[in-house]
Order: C-alpha cells, then sequence, then structure tokens
C-alpha cells in the first residue's frame, strides 16, 4: 500500500460514521507533520504544519521538501533507511520567518522511502540544559557552593557538639534539641552542595542500563513512591550505554524522587520509564561544536501538573525549585552527571496524554 498524493481519505478504510475519518483525525493533530514520498516531494501536511510553515497543504503538495522548508544542519549527512532527529534548531521556511524547533524524521514501516517528518515548537518542548556550557549565573552558583561547603561546615560541627554538651548536662535538652535538628540539616544541605561542587571525572563504562533502572524503580516502590504505579515501556534492543554505573544511579533515583513528590495527592499517580533507541539523533554540545551523536533515549515521565510556568525554563539552575521546601539543587546535580556523561537532559510537558518528560540522552558504547 503506497501512500497516495491528493487525499488521506484512501490511506484508510472509512470508518464508521460515528467516528471521525483518518484524514480529520491528521488534520487535527497539534504537532505539525509532513508526509514526503520515495522522490522526497511533499505528500501530505496538516493543519499544524500550514500554520507553522505560513504555507497551504494544497501548494506544499508535489514540491519537493527542501523547497518549502531548509532541512536542518547535517541532514544531507543522515544515514539512508534511517531516521534523523535535531532538537532545539532554526530552520527556515520558505514563506515564513526562521523558527525554532524539534525536527523529527522517521521512517515508515512497510513503505520504503515514505517518511514522516514533525516539528515541535522549542516551547513545547524545553532544552533548558544542554552541553558543557553554563550561564555565567550558574557558574558563579558552584563558586558559592564551594566555597560555604568549605566555610560553613566545620563552625557547624562546632555548634552541634556545644549543644551535645549542653543536653548531656539535662538543662534546656528541648532547646538543644531543636540546635542539633537545625545543624543537621544545614550539614545535609552542605553535603548536597559538595556533591553539585564535585569536578573529578566519572569513570565511563559500557554499561546494560536495565539492571540499573530495575533497580531504581525497586527502590523506589519500597519508599517514596509506595502506592504508585511505575509503568515500564522499554525497548528491547537497546545496546549497552557509555555511563558511570553509580552516577547514572544517582540520576534515575533523583528524577523518580521528584516525579513521586509531584504526584501526591493525585488521585491515581503514574510514573513511566521508558527506552528508545534514535537513529540518527545528533546534538550540539555547545556554540560552535560539532553534533555529536547520541542514540540512547531514556524518559521519566508522570503524571503530575509539572513545573510552574515561570522556572519551568530554569529548571537545571542551582538554587531554583518548584516546591516550598526545595533546596533547588537536585536537578542541577542531575544535569551535572548527565553533562559529565555525555549527554544532555530535557525538560518538557507533552500531550496527549499531559505528562512531564524528563528526557536523557546518551551516547551508545563502542566495541
Amino acid at each position: 500500500m503506497a501512500f497516495p498524493r491528493g487525499g488521506l481519505r484512501r490511506l484508510r478504510p472509512a470508518p464508521p460514521a460515528t467516528g471521525p475519518s483518518f484524514a480529520e483525525m491528521f488534520a487535527a493533530l497539534p504537532v505539525a507533520v509532513l508526509v514526503i514520498d520515495p522522490d522526497g516531494r511533499i505528500a501530505h501536511a496538516n493543519a499544524a504544519c500550514e500554520a507553522m510553515l505560513n504555507h497551504a497543504e494544497t501548494t506544499m503538495i508535489g514540491q519537493p521538501y527542501d523547497a518549502v522548508l531548509s532541512p536542518p544542519d547535517g541532514y544531507v549527512d543522515r544515514r539512508d533507511g534511517h531516521g534523523f532527529a535535531a532538537f532545539d534548531i532554526e530552520i527556515e521556511a520558505i514563506r515564513g520567518p526562521r523558527i525554532r524547533v524539534d525536527f523529527v524524521e522517521t521512517m515508515v514501516a512497510d513503505h520504503p522511502g515514505w517518511r514522516i517528518v514533525t516539528l515541535h515548537h522549542a516551547p513545547q518542548s524545553r532544552r533548558v540544559a544542554q552541553g558543557a556550557d553554563r550561564s555565567a549565573g550558574a557558574r558563579a552558583a558552584v563558586g558559592a557552593a564551594a566555597m560555604l561547603a568549605h566555610e560553613i561546615k566545620n563552625p557547624l560541627s562546632g555548634i552541634r557538639g556545644a549543644a551535645q554538651l549542653l543536653a548531656s548536662s539535662g538543662e534546656d535538652r528541648e532547646l538543644t534539641g531543636l540546635i542539633t535538628t537545625e545543624v543537621d540539616r544545614i550539614v545535609a544541605l552542605i553535603d548536597r552542595m559538595q556533591d553539585f561542587t564535585d569536578t573529578r571525572p566519572l569513570k565511563l563504562e559500557p554499561t546494560n542500563v536495565y539492571p540499573l533502572l530495575d533497580h531504581a524503580r525497586r527502590v523506589a516502590l519500597a519508599g517514596f513512591a509506595r502506592g504508585m504505579v511505575i509503568e515500564e515501556r522499554f525497548d528491547p534492543s537497546l545496546p549497552q550505554v557509555l555511563i558511570d554505573p553509580d552516577a547514572f544511579q544517582q540520576v534515575m533515583m533523583n528524577l523518580l524522587k521528584n516525579a513521586a513528590e509531584a504526584l501526591g495527592g493525585l488521585a491515581q499517580p503514574r510514573i513511566v520509564l521508558t527506552t528508545a533507541y534514535r537513529h540518527g539523533m545528533s546534538v550540539s554540545t555547545g556554540a560552535g561544536r560539532p553534533r555529536v551523536p547520541l542514540p540512547i533515549e531514556i524518559c521519566v515521565m508522570d503524571n503530575g501538573p509539572g513545573a510552574p510556568e515561570d522556572i519551568a525554563e530554569h529548571l537545571f539552575e542551582p538554587f531554583v525549585s518548584g516546591k516550598p521546601e526545595g533546596k533547588g539543587l537536585g536537578l542541577p546535580l542531575v544535569e551535572k552527571l548527565v553533562r559529565d556523561m555525555g549527554g544532555i537532559i530535557q525538560y518538557a510537558r507533552e500531550r496527549p496524554p499531559e505528562m512531564t518528560v524528563f528526557r536523557i540522552l546518551l551516547p551508545r558504547a563502542r566495541a
């Protein structure tokens, strides 16, 4: 069966009169979609694509793909028969302005040469932490964290010792207990800051991530995610990943804990773990740097409300938190560990159904 030009109604048998036709569902998709035939010409475009490119489907059909949309860098060098993806890039529509999007091209199974291109507006898929470069504010925060860890922790131990001596005398036991508790809380915060400022290189090695994911899932269900559902949607053919197992385990525990905390009070809390191999996936690790392949995708998703809009773009910056009791160091530490393993992490709100997604992209291990 081939994709016909001039109409989608022949793609599937007509549905019952009680439901929408395939063409109506295609037109209603909230994501911009282009269907490309084996000759590299546009066969179909949905309404979201028309709006994004400022181009009517009737005038796009039959046009060469690159006559309507400038392909992203590296697209011409993609592998035949494989998909291609590029995140947070600028492309130029021939009849419209330059737009910042996530560009994903996939091959249509059982239909050689046919491709589907989806374009996601960058605000819907925020790439808020990518590459080795961090802002001046983040670097300043790292310096401040290192200074605080060094200068504050030693005096705190003396304060705690004095409080313990007072408690042993039997006087003001309640007050000294309060002092000890608060000092312990500050020490725990400083310990997290020291983790964040650790510059020692990680020990990367080829690793099967599934035992690590299973361990993280079981620990979560036995503790902070007790009573919740954690689904697994895994690609069984995922190759080994180049990671530091301990750092990866810490990343997964932090993300699962964040997801569980975001689901507090929901009637049907649900966390989803997914893995996938993205052929042709490449990203830039910094301004002016070449794109590198990061085909291993691992996602932690939940059906919670997501981050507040005013901080969504800053989730991976130190001391930014959407929780009243949050310290704002968990996600920056996650971003640091992922970056130290040569990968990136992204935050997004995706639908349907509406989910919060933390997407990790990592390099595969080579022989």
